[in-house]
């Protein structure tokens, strides 16, 4: 007999126990994980078209708010590690407040709907989303629970000791969840289960209530935890029961202040003798009060018939009075409908006014708040307009993209754009299949159709060759990022390795920043540089996962993208501003094959590269002043900002700005991030 979920609690308990130590121990090792800086961005989007304005400086301060791309378990590693070359300190005990609302539904559907010219595409979840998704529920809420169990162990060692956590779930998992939050953090520490009322009715299977509510599990990492307190408005029965309208509008009531328990001293208080809960010094201040409004009082004492003060006598004003003090059951807050002016197209988006709540309850000013699920985004873009500092991650492609142009629209502060600098790395590191390097080099080869060379001829055992074509395979390491120097090395084998080769194909797993300028500058037709499919070792588990890939030669290997632009032009425009213009030409897509598409939505796509391919930019930033290191996004557009030009559906193709004059040739990098999130990047010299 199976054993049941109760019984197999324990057992995840001890198993994440384990897997938590090992992460702690790696951290301060050689071999920590590190974020990767994609772009500095400047919220500075094209409001014309022709954006005939200087672009605003940006200020390199001390804290960056982040958006982070990657897996939160690997996230959080990093934040845990620190990188001293970055100058990003460890954020062990520095978060003052984590909200997740994790997926909590194995049925959910999270596919990505992109409205493209005259076209809507339907996208499965990226590679990565579907195996943490599929691993997340494989074994059902037996895996949610190991999934989620080390994720909350690393929340606790990032929260300060003033922190909270709220875990946003629902009818599915929560009571499991809660129980191992009271592992975590204690049981002494769990504060309230908030019970979000989010829709007003709900239609479900005969013989069931209609679910109309989520839960938020709401934990303190210590008992020195603050939490601000919020109130409520007063109902209008509340209102029309207990308060008393005056000609002028406002509404009082008078409140009792006898002492209940009789323990204070008695006194005369103009001619009424009693027990009173306060001093007479502050009685008689509430006597001298100024208030003319209401009838038969002095100051803001209410006044019997026999002109002494009655027991129920201090005067209070409705609009003198917080409300009531908030309750843990939230009926106040609507979930966002389809037409709403919040919304942004995102499935599981939470209401500005649900983070409003908490960021305010368990946050002062300045506090640092994250999410590592974060979604849409509406966990930053809340903190950002109540002057928190922020940190976000998700797994999805589709969340960063949508939360970054969010950000945008709001006009936030200057954050960075993160990921995983190598994810690859880690993944390999973690598999129990390969033990070095070669080994996967190998088993890269075959699925890529070629024949290793005997380790004699070839001891890193990464290289192999096409049967009757004379091309050379080379396959680079997950722990390296493929540039111009591995292309050079593959360049030099196809003239000189065995006798020499016609061509030779190099397959990467991670690429440098400017590859594709690299690749273009090196012109060269008989060097081919293909992306080895990024879920790769996530589906290379086990030697039986390997034979079926080989034998269905399903495993693509697909191209990189690029961006071409127009010739770009600099001229000057006063002794210190020159006027910098830069144009789109052409955008190369890798192959449709590649993507997480059905054969439908391929041809629609398919279409759309032929007719109109700069069509599917998501959107396309510049940094004028490109230092060969970090991307500072000094201006950029994107679909849907309507405020360039009329279209939602495309970018502008030209950028026109103002930018300070600098000495002899300016570098310029432009980058373009596709509907699918894949990111290409041109470097050029203009003057």
């Amino acid at each position: 007999m199976a054993e049941s979920l109760i019984e197999q609690l324990p057992k995840i308990v001890a198993e994440g126990k384990k897997e938590v130590e090992k992460i702690l121990e790696r951290l301060s090792g050689s071999n920590r994980l590190t974020l990767q800086t994609n772009e500095y961005v400047l919220p500075s989007k094209d409001k014309s078209g022709l954006f005939r304005g200087q672009l605003k400086q940006i200020s390199e301060q001390e804290w960056h708010n982040r958006l982070v791309y990657g897996d939160n378990l690997l996230v959080m590693q990093a934040l845990l590690a620190g990188d001293p070359e970055t100058g990003l300190p460890s954020m062990r005990g520095k978060i003052d407040l984590v909200y997740i609302d994790p997926p909590f539904d194995s049925k959910a559907d999270y596919r990505t709907k992109i409205t493209l010219p005259g076209t809507t595409i339907e996208q499965k979840p990226t590679v990565l989303e579907q195996f943490a998704y599929s691993d997340t529920w494989k074994d059902g809420t037996v895996s949610y629970l190991q999934m989620i169990y080390p994720r909350l162990v690393l929340m606790r060692e990032l929260l300060s000791d003033q922190g909270s956590i709220y875990v946003h779930l629902d009818w599915h998992v929560g009571h499991y969840v809660k129980v191992l939050m009271d592992e975590v953090f204690g049981k002494e520490n769990f504060r309230n289960e908030i019970t979000w009322v989010r829709i007003a009715s709900h239609n479900d299977a005969a013989g069931q209530y209609g679910k109309v509510k989520d839960c938020l599990l709401f934990y303190s990492k210590t008992t020195a935890t603050n939490l601000n307190k919020l109130y409520m408005p007063y109902s209008p029965e509340y209102i029309k029961a207990e308060w008393t309208q005056l000609p002028s509008g406002r509404y009082y009531k008078s409140e009792n202040m006898l002492d209940p328990q009789g323990k204070m001293k008695s006194f005369d208080f103009h001619g009424t003798v009693a027990s009173w809960r306060t001093s007479p010094e502050k009685i008689e201040e509430l006597w001298n009060a100024t208030q003319t409004e209401v009838p038969s009082s002095h100051g803001r004492i209410k006044l019997g018939k026999d002109g002494r003060p009655t027991k129920r006598c201090r005067i209070v004003f409705l609009d003198e009075v917080p409300g009531v003090p908030l309750n843990d059951v939230w009926t106040d807050i609507p979930y966002i409908a389809g037409g709403s002016k919040q919304s942004v197209n995102y499935g599981t988006q939470k209401p500005e006014a649900l983070l409003d709540r908490i960021i305010k309850a368990s946050t002062n000013e300045n506090s640092i708040v994250a999410d590592f699920c974060s979604g849409s985004g509406t966990t930053g873009a809340v903190a950002e307009k109540l002057g928190r500092r922020w940190i976000m991650s998700d797994i999805g492609k589709p969340a960063i993209m949508i939360t970054r142009k969010r950000l945008i629209d709001q006009e936030a502060n200057p954050f960075l754009y993160q990921s995983i600098g190598d994810y690859q790395k880690e993944a390999f590191a973690s598999s129990r299949m390969f033990r070095r390097v070669g080994d996967l080099a190998q088993v890269v080869l075959n699925l890529y159709g070629a024949l290793p060379f005997p380790e004699e001829q070839n001891p890193n055992r990464n290289l192999g060759y096409i049967k009757n074509s004379r091309t050379l395979v080379m396959v680079d390491s997950p722990s390296k990022l493929t540039g111009y120097a591995t292309l050079k090395k593959a360049q030099e084998l196809r003239e000189s390795f065995l006798g020499g080769w016609n061509k030779v194909v190099v397959l990467g797993w991670n690429f440098v920043f400017d590859i594709a300028t690299i690749i273009r500058n090196l012109n060269d037709d008989k060097l081919e540089v293909l992306v080895i499919p990024p879920d790769l070792l996530d589906k290379l588990k086990t030697k039986s996962s390997y034979e079926s890939l080989l034998k269905s030669g399903k495993i693509r290997f697909s191209s990189l993208q690029y961006l071409s632009l127009k010739k770009s032009t600099v001229k000057s425009y006063s002794s210190d501003v020159d006027e910098l213009t830069v144009e789109l030409d052409n955008y190369i897509l890798l192959s449709p094959d590649a993507l997480p598409l059905d054969d439908a939505n391929k041809e629609k796509l398919q279409d759309i590269i032929a007719k109109d391919p700069l069509a599917l930019i998501e959107y396309w930033s510049i940094d004028p002043d490109y230092d060969s290191e970090t991307f500072r996004s000094k201006w950029q557009d994107y679909r849907g900002n309507v405020e360039s030009d009329a279209d939602p559906h495309r970018v502008v193709k030209t950028a026109t700005f103002f930018v300070p004059s600098v000495s002899g040739k300016r570098k310029i990098c432009v980058k373009a991030v596709d509907v699918f999130g894949f990111e290409s990047v041109v470097v050029e010299e203009v003057g």
